[in-house]
């Protein structure tokens, strides 16, 4: 999908090496997701993290936590992110 043109807000001066100042336009920032899809995908690592910290956890080898729980909460984690990748954010619904 396009992303509209968008014209300049601002222009900014900046000196050159032989003294004359230049006049260059600032483009406005577009950032590729919203703001609530960074936040999901900020949550989504943090559940990742969690699941390995689970998984890592005591000397029981063959522990239900270890075994069942943390590996879902990772894909859980995972999952998390995908969702947070695909989801439309509201300027763009």
């Amino acid at each position: 999908m396009a992303q509209k043109y968008v014209k300049p807000t601002a222009t900014t001066t900046r000196p050159s090496i032989l003294g004359e100042t230049k006049t260059t336009a600032a483009a406005p920032v577009h950032f590729v997701f919203g703001k609530a899809n960074y936040q999901l995908l900020l949550a989504s690592v943090l559940v990742v993290a969690f699941g390995f910290v689970i998984m890592s956890g005591t000397t029981d080898i063959y522990s239900t936590t270890k075994i069942v729980i943390a590996p879902l909460v990772v894909l859980a984690g995972f999952g998390l992110g995908f969702y947070a990748i695909f989801k439309k954010s509201g300027a763009e619904a």
